[in-house]
């Protein structure tokens, strides 16, 4: 015969295991959510990660990389900073405030311009116009092949710039520091592994070598570049990409290179490669 007393136990129990089914159930849902998984495998941060394309390209070209880092979990937000051939630069689209890891995709109207300074001055006004726009007091930067000058030639100018938001991490995939070849790299171009002094140098990068001195000191940088088996990805010499090492000069806060192989090292896959999207985010976001 089952008393009341023991039909309530009873109730009582069966309730309490409901209670552990739900919780468990809401407590998998959310570890599944990739917003919740995401916030506790990557660092969130309103600041920007602003991408540079190289010559003869643009925006879409980011594409790939900002499609990744969305699909991982690591920021909802991208806009595109559209610089025309004046300079001038249009935000298209808004970041929201407090959006996590914004992602800024840079397009250069004049994409075949090789005036470096000039480059150097549309990378300010789009960090200029971003921090007007968003009160932006830091930043991260990623380039490719071409798009590096343009940076290295903003840092010559503005690297010691305190009134200018101030970069935190710097990623250079198949720069073209010491030029490109077949157009103005060194022939038999070759490079000290220790220090990065190049055999020769480029015009270009002579001017550049101010920043061995100057180079900002709280910048952590990661290189990537490309083999397809004999040194290059078909348009830059690893040579090339390494002469990077010595124009930061060991004042970089930290300094690493990733050699990329495979058929996606090739030059204009490098940015279409997942193993550099995985690269960029767990050098930019990863706890």
């Amino acid at each position: 015969m089952i008393t009341v007393k023991t039909k309530k136990a009873f109730l009582l129990k069966k309730f309490a295991k409901l209670l552990i089914s739900l919780a468990a159930l809401l407590f998998f849902t959310l570890v599944a959510t990739p917003s919740f998984a995401a916030c506790h495998r990557y660092v969130q941060s309103t600041t920007p990660t602003i991408f540079f394309h190289g010559f003869n390209s643009g925006a879409h070209a980011e594409r790939y990389m900002v499609s990744g880092i969305e699909q991982a979990g690591v920021s909802k937000t991208a806009i595109t900073a559209d610089v025309a051939a004046d300079g001038r630069v249009t935000l298209e689209g808004r970041i929201p405030h407090g959006a996590v890891n914004p992602l800024v995709m840079v397009n250069f109207e004049n994409s075949r311009n090789t005036d470096y300074a000039m480059q150097g001055q549309w990378v300010k006004n789009v960090v200029v116009k971003l921090q007007q726009t968003y009160h932006i007091k830091k930043m991260n930067i990623e380039a490719h092949s071409m798009g590096n000058m343009a940076v290295m030639y903003y840092l010559l100018a503005n690297g010691q710039n305190k009134k200018l938001p101030q970069l935190q991490k710097q990623v250079a995939l198949a720069g073209t520091f010491d030029g490109a070849m077949g157009w103005n790299e060194p022939a038999n171009l070759t490079v000290n592994h220790q220090t990065g002094k190049p055999s020769a140098e480029n015009d270009s990068f002579k001017k550049l070598l101010p920043l061995r001195s100057t180079y900002p000191r709280q910048v952590r940088v990661l290189n990537i570049y490309g083999d397809l088996g004999n040194g290059n990805d078909s348009q830059v010499s690893n040579s090339s990409c390494q002469t990077l090492r010595y124009l930061i000069n060991g004042r970089s806060k930290s300094y690493r290179e990733v050699k990329i192989t495979g058929a996606n090292a090739k030059h204009e896959l490098l940015h279409h490669n997942p193993a550099v999207n995985k690269l960029l985010i767990n050098f930019f976001w990863a706890k």
